[in-house]
């Protein structure tokens, strides 16, 4: 049993039908699709469901937007179990905990996490130019050589703003004079009925949530004052920390948490950021360059799978590197006095010694 979480617009749904399409072969007649929130679903069960389908001969079961299934977690755990020939893929919303559903799916379920496209992803997915990943090692100390040999073939800076802008999800490719509007309902899709599946928000919960986003995405980077959102929206200091993770757990919040503390949902965060870029010009029609530089590098290094955390010196510490971040006259005062670190510089094509163009981050996964 295969879950693929992943945020609105990300392509889990493609990703299923694609799967059927052109990798299964001969087993593709025995592959069977179905949407969670179809109308089948108002007198028929899941596992009847799975049990008819493998009484007809089929071997391999992709159900769509689990989530959207009341007790998912139960009747995917008797399928496992009941059916144990029959193969499940199943795709949930980012905001689902596959493993606090209310039944064990930890040991029966190989989960993973379909984030939106990466720069370098963004260039393939755009027909623009095909380019390996890199590590975040091989960023380090050979950025010089690796970014003069991508700009052997491209010029990077203009393509970097338009992804910063209109490039995180796949929908682009649908029209980009569309794409911040249609962001606009993602976001509205995610509280008002992501949410409301996965924590049980009503429409009350979702106006106070959307109103906390908008409040963090004036200023994001946010140093959050809980005590004092708390009494600005007139909600409970735990009201608003179980808001903030779940914005997270959805994919429109990221988290940071200062160098060497624990990561709790009951504990404040340090700072907040967007999930990604393009949610700053969805919300904010002229968002600040600074905060967009922190939200793409921020973004970059966690779905590359990297430990990011607020150091004493910098930005971000990552595998015990200070990363400033900045333009291209950012220095280097502010992490000189430690051992290690980049500056991450903005609007230059090439970097030397420390300095490292921002946008070869975007290569990172």
């Amino acid at each position: 049993m295969i879950g693929i979480k992943g945020p609105r617009g990300s392509g889990k749904t493609t990703l299923l039908l694609q799967h059927i399409k052109y990798d299964l072969g001969p087993l593709q007649e025995k592959s069977l699709y179905i949407t969670a929130d179809h109308t089948w679903f108002y007198n028929h069960s899941l596992l009847d469901t799975a049990m008819e389908w493998f009484k007809l001969g089929g071997q391999l079961l992709l159900i769509d937007e689990v989530h959207k299934y009341p007790n998912w977690s139960r009747e995917l755990k008797n399928i496992y179990d009941g059916i144990p020939q029959l193969r499940v893929i199943f795709s949930a919303s980012s905001a689902l905990d596959i493993y606090r559903g209310q039944a064990d799916l930890s040991r029966r379920v190989v989960s993973h996490a379909l984030a939106g496209l990466s720069l370098r992803e963004y260039l393939l997915f755009s027909g623009t130019a095909s380019f390996s990943v890199l590590s975040f090692e091989d960023l380090q100390k050979h950025h010089r050589d690796i970014s003069l040999d991508i700009t052997s073939s491209l010029r990077p800076l203009a393509l970097f703003t338009k992804y910063l802008r209109l490039g995180y999800l796949p929908i682009f490719t649908e029209g980009e004079n569309e794409y911040l509007p249609k962001l606009e309902q993602v976001i509205d899709a995610v509280v008002d009925t992501d949410l409301a599946y996965t924590a049980s928000y009503n429409a009350g919960t979702a106006v106070k949530v959307k109103r906390l986003l908008a409040v963090i995405a004036e200023s994001a980077p946010f140093k959050p004052n809980i005590s004092a959102l708390a009494a600005k929206m007139d909600i409970s200091r735990d009201r608003i920390l179980e808001y903030i993770y779940q914005l997270r757990d959805a994919k429109l919040l990221n988290v940071l948490s200062a160098e060497g503390k624990g990561v709790s949902r009951l504990q404040k965060p340090d700072k907040l950021f967007l999930e990604n870029t393009n949610l700053s010009f969805a919300i904010h029609p002229d968002p600040n360059p600074g905060n967009v530089r922190k939200t793409f590098l921020l973004n970059q290094l966690l779905n590359a799978g990297l430990e990011v955390s607020e150091p004493q010196a910098g930005d971000f510490l990552v595998n015990g590197i200070h990363i400033e971040v900045g333009g291209k006259n950012k220095s280097a005062k502010q992490v000189s006095t430690t051992n290690n670190y980049l500056i991450a510089t903005d609007g230059i094509e090439t970097g030397f010694g420390t300095k490292v163009p921002l946008w070869l981050f975007g290569f990172l996964y």
